[in-house]
Parts: structure tokens; sequence; C-alpha cells
């Protein structure tokens, strides 16, 4: 018989191998990591497969978490080789922290508080995947810190443990509609990764400029908030997500971080009410009256909202900048491409099949909207440079990056969004992911 509590034991006690990555090199590491993908899709059914395989997983209509968990690893393997350190931090997140939270929400959870964007998740499992997750990256962290060149200290081990296992808690109570196993194990890598990057030097110089906008920081986000709200731009949620996302590009970025998210987002507004009338008349216009929500103000923002903090907590102030740029860019202009197209209603093809398409289907792509995103994406590129985040000569690599970022969510979203397996706020965040990444990788 299936036991839920047996498979949560299991997927805990597997972190015993993260103890290896100390004594391995990438190399042997990724080989670890890809045998065991190996064993749980060919041997573990054979041995376990009745106690700890769900139903659907032994029918093979999905592709199970027990398979998907080591894929997670090897592919954070893969990216951070030569952090074995925080790959295994992030391990002991996935395992202990999500294990926790699935036994604490059974145990104590059920009749508690649950959180309003997901009722079928818990506080109590969340504060414990926190509490756990933290725990076994620490240990881990410490563990493994021989493996690099150069070990980081306890203190690194605990905050930025700490941060990892919130960010990826929070992550896990989100109805993403891909498995935790991956947006666990890579939110807390992400977020252990950008950790490492923190230089107290560069803290402590650029503390006093910090200090001097917060009390203005917070006086012209709530007025702003309040006023964008008040005018249904956005409803509560979207408009104490964008206070936060705008607190953190001006402490971060200052007034020229801030104008440009303003930017972005006033392209984003009037393009989404550009040609409204048509759109609603033929059931593709936005959701809510184009009402922006908090998934979506993250989603869309919340790169250039990291780059804001790296740019304020790094030595890589220019390189943190340009993904400022690039992030709130590459989210505007897709939503210009994706309004424009569908109040023009041109010719709309499937960027997976090339074949012609309804306006709206997802994936679907059309020449009007896409110079139409290109034009945005120069526009706001340009604004980046005028406002000084960026350099004029990078103004061709913004546009780049932003295109790509949006043929990236396009391939996505027409794989992936209507089989349910991709929201809409997921796949945003992952174009300017894409975006930024790209972005990053062209400039060096």
């Amino acid at each position: 018989m299936y036991s839920e509590t047996l498979r949560k034991l299991l997927h805990m006690a597997v972190v015993g191998l993260a103890f290896l990555l100390r004594f391995l090199t990438p190399s042997q590491a990724m080989l670890m990591a890809a045998s065991a993908v190996v064993m749980n899709l060919f041997i573990l059914p054979r041995v376990v497969g009745r106690w700890v395989f769900r139903p659907d997983e032994a029918r093979g209509t999905v592709a199970g978490g027990i398979v998907l968990y080591p894929i997670a690893v090897l592919i954070t393997i893969a990216c951070l080789p030569h952090r074995l350190d925080l790959v295994a931090g992030a391990w002991g997140i996935l395992a202990v922290g999500d294990g926790m939270a699935t036994l604490a929400g059974r145990a104590i959870g059920r009749h508690g508080p649950h959180w309003p964007w997901n009722p079928r998740k818990s506080v109590a499992g969340t504060l414990a995947f926190a509490v756990a997750g933290a725990a076994a990256s620490i240990v881990l962290i410490r563990w493994s810190a021989p493996a690099v060149a150069a070990p980081p200290g306890l203190a690194f081990a605990a905050w930025a443990s700490v941060a990892a296992a919130v960010v990826a808690g929070l992550v896990e109570s989100i109805d993403l509609r891909i498995d935790d196993n991956l947006s666990v194990t890579f939110s807390a890598a992400a977020t252990l990764w950008c950790a490492s990057l923190i230089d107290a030097g560069s803290v402590s110089a650029s503390w006093p400029l910090v200090a001097q906008r917060i009390v203005p920081a917070l006086v012209v986000n709530a007025i702003v908030a309040a006023a964008v709200m008040r005018a249904r731009q956005v409803d509560a949620g979207g408009a104490l997500a964008g206070a936060v996302v705008g607190l953190a590009l001006a402490l971060g970025a200052g007034a020229a971080g801030w104008l440009m998210l303003l930017a972005a987002f006033v392209a984003a507004a009037a393009c989404s009410k550009f040609g409204e009338r048509s759109k609603r008349s033929h059931g593709i216009a936005e959701e809510r009256e184009g009402r922006r929500g908090a998934g979506n103000a993250l989603a869309n923002c919340g790169v250039a909202a990291i780059g804001a903090i790296m740019a304020a907590t790094t030595p890589h102030t220019p390189l943190a900048l340009l993904i400022v740029v690039v992030g709130l860019t590459a989210g505007a202009s897709d939503t210009v491409a994706s309004e424009v197209g569908k109040a023009m209603r041109g010719t709309t093809f499937s960027v997976r099949s090339l074949s012609r398409v309804p306006p709206g289907t997802p994936g679907a792509m059309s020449v009007a909207g896409t110079v139409a995103g290109a034009v945005g994406a120069a526009v706001l590129a340009a604004c980046g440079a005028w406002l000084g985040l960026i350099t004029t000569s990078q103004i061709g690599l913004v546009v780049v990056a932003s295109t790509a970022g949006a043929l990236v969510e396009s391939l996505l979203a027409a794989n992936f969004e209507e089989r349910g397996y991709l929201t809409n706020d997921l796949l945003n965040f992952l174009n300017t992911t894409a975006a930024a990444a790209i972005a990053v990788a062209l400039s060096r």
C-alpha cells in the first residue's frame, strides 16, 4: 500500500548522499546524480514501487517526483560545478525542508492557518520547511566547505541558509504547477549563489547612500501603490508586491532604477489598454480588466529587484544594473508584443509548429507583435541608458536579450502552458530570467 509518510522519509534519507560531495569532483558528483536518475527510473520501482510511488506515477501518467529529485540535483551540480557546498546546501533544503513541510503540515497544520494564495499549504508546514531546511543546509555547507577553493565561514552558512530556506519555503507554498523537487531546488540554489556574491565591503560602502534613500522610497512607493490600485491597474496584492519591488529598486539602484520601473509599468499598462474593445469582443483581453496581481508583479519585476539588491551588496554593480534594465525591459516588452499582437489581429503563428493559430494561443507570435516588442525593448533600453543604468553601447545587447527571452517564453508556453505545467506568471518569470542570463553571458 502507498504511504506518503514512507515516501517523505525516503525523500529525507537520501540527503545522506549529499555528504559525499565533500570528497567528489564535479564530474564524479554529476555521475552520482545521473546514476540516481537511472536507479529511480528502472530499479526503485521494482523494489519499493508500491510503497513510495503515487498511483499516477506507477501508471506512468506523470513524470514522478522521485525521478525529478535526482534530475534537479544533477542540473544544480551542472550549474554550480565549483560550488558543491552550495549544491549540498540546496540539496539539504530540498530533502529535509520539503520533507518536514509535508510531515508537519499533515500532523499539525491540517487545522491551522493556511496561505491565502494556496489553501492546500499550511503556515505550519512552511515554518517547518524553513527551520528544518535551514538547519540541514547549514550542516551540509559547513561539511562540504573543504570541497571549494575559498571555503565559506559559519556566518555565511547560517544567514545564507536561512535566506535560501525562507525563499524556497515560500516558493513551495505557491501553486506553480511544476514539481516541488524542481522549484525548491532551483530557488534554494539560486538564493545561495546570489548570497555568495555579496561582499561585506560593498555593503559597508553602499549603506550610507541606501540609508538616505529609505524614507523617501517608503513614502513614494506607498503613494504610487495606492494611486495605481485606486486607478484599478492592480489589485491589493499587486499593489503590495509592486511597492516591495519598487522599494528594492529605489534602495539598490536609486531614483534611476525606480524611474526605469515606472517606465516599464507605463509601457505595459498602456499597451494592455490598446485595442481593448476589440480584444474583449474576441475574448482575448487581459483577465480582471487588466488589473495586475502580486504574481504578475513578482514575475515581471522580481529579477530586476534581485539585480538592484546585488547592485548595492556586491562588487559587480555595472553587471547588476544591466540585469535591472534587462529584467524590466524583457517583462514589459513581452507584454507590449502580446497586447499589440492581439489588438492588431494579424496572422499569428505557433512558434512550435510555425502553423497559423488564433490570436491569444499560448506560444503564438505575430509579425506585428514581434516588431512592437522589439521597438518597445529598444525604447526601454534607451531609457535605461538615458538614466545612466547602462551604457549606450549596451542598448542593442538589451534588445537582443529581451527578444531572446520572449522566444524562450513562447517555446515553453507552446509546449507546457496548455497542459497545465506552467502558469502565465511562471512563464513571465522564466522570460525575464532567461533574458538576464543571456545578457550576462553576452556581456562577458
